[in-house]
């Protein structure tokens, strides 16, 4: 894959609270694939690699994909340097068969990166230093992945860090239960997005920046917190990540449940994407029941207002004999995928 000089036209757009594809109203639903960006040969990985044609063409039309698209995955685990063959092949395996793509630039938690769980002081100024292990500042990472990957027409929307959270860690114990949440956490969160949002909106100034928010009460986002960073002017799609409530369409309390976030985006006049619906299958729980489960949550939240669901997560090597959140291939919830992405028309039911 080339890269180019500067940004393209952009297929998706916001419409108040929803979607748009190419100019249409579009609810789409769709997969988280951490993965895709691994490749064994090149990179140390996140996950297990994917046959990147497999996997798309598995997808139904118009559906979009949640991937990581981090530092690490870009550095050549033989030389010490930045190779993007990996991520390159995800945007151009993407574009081979109609699919889109939100690439996260980073994770909370530090996962298949440092390791390391971001605290306040990284959203201060830590994200301009760089990490042991990797040539640039994720600053720099971030200039250097939206100035690459701007020109891809599989672009839907970018994402800068998955699961955002301004905590502090007492002698570095980062175990929720130690967390400390100080007084201005939603002050530095939305201080980084803004900033931080910019250098995106810079170099690709129509394209949407999705804010990868939990939503349920963490440091920085909690209560009116989250409306608050919400209306940040760059974060354009909220988002709301939906576990342990299965079958349940609006989950959480009267303070950071759906219901409360969903009303928060109206008064912002913003989508807001459920991009992470996982419940756990196998063991106990049979495929089909989980799907049943999905289905009654989606529809539910697609009743309530939302503007599309990802769920939680295909792996090319699901363990049917464990309770995990595995999607693999032939699993019944592409159907529910099928059956809920929507372009130009209300859904079928």
């Amino acid at each position: 894959m080339t890269t180019v000089t500067g940004p393209v036209r952009a297929r998706v757009g916001a419409a108040g609270t929803g979607l748009t594809l190419d100019g249409r109203p579009w609810w789409p639903a769709g997969l988280n694939a951490y993965q895709l960006g691994t490749d064994w040969s090149i990179n140390r990985g996140c996950g297990a690699q994917v046959d990147l044609d497999g996997y798309f063409a598995l997808l139904p039309a118009a559906t979009v994909t949640r991937f990581n698209a981090f530092q690490s995955l870009a550095v050549n685990k033989h030389t010490g340097r930045l190779d993007f063959t990996a991520l390159d092949n995800v945007f151009a395996a993407a574009h081979r068969h109609g699919q889109l793509l939100i690439p996260v630039l980073t994770a909370q938690d530090g996962a298949c990166e440092d390791e390391l769980f971001k605290q306040r002081a990284w959203y201060v100024d830590g994200w301009r230093e760089t990490a042991p292990g990797v040539p640039l500042s994720f600053a720099d990472w971030v200039d250097t992945a939206v100035a690459r990957w701007r020109g891809s027409p599989a672009l839907a929307a970018w994402e800068v860090v998955g699961e955002p959270e301004t905590s502090v860690c007492p002698d570095g114990d980062c175990d929720f239960a130690n967390r400390l949440c100080p007084d201005d956490a939603g002050a530095v969160l939305r201080r980084f997005m803004d900033v931080a949002g910019d250098r995106v909106r810079d170099l690709d100034p129509d394209r949407l920046i999705t804010a990868g928010l939990t939503g349920g009460g963490q440091c920085g986002t909690a209560g009116d917190d989250y409306r608050y960073v919400g209306a940040s002017p760059n974060a354009d799609v909220l988002q709301y990540h939906d576990y342990h409530a299965d079958g349940v369409a609006l989950p959480g309390d009267e303070w950071n449940g759906l219901a409360r976030r969903l009303e928060q985006a109206r008064d912002l006049g913003k989508p807001l994407l459920v991009a992470e619906i996982g419940q756990a299958a196998g063991g106990g729980l049979s495929l089909a029941d989980r799907a049943a489960d999905i289905e009654t949550k989606i529809r539910g939240q697609r009743a309530a207002g939302t503007a599309g669901a990802l769920l939680w997560s295909f792996v090319p090597d699901p363990r049917p004999a464990q309770a995990t959140y595995d999607i693999g291939a032939g699993d019944p919830l592409f159907g529910i995928l099928e059956r809920h992405t929507t372009v130009g028309a209300r859904p079928p039911y």
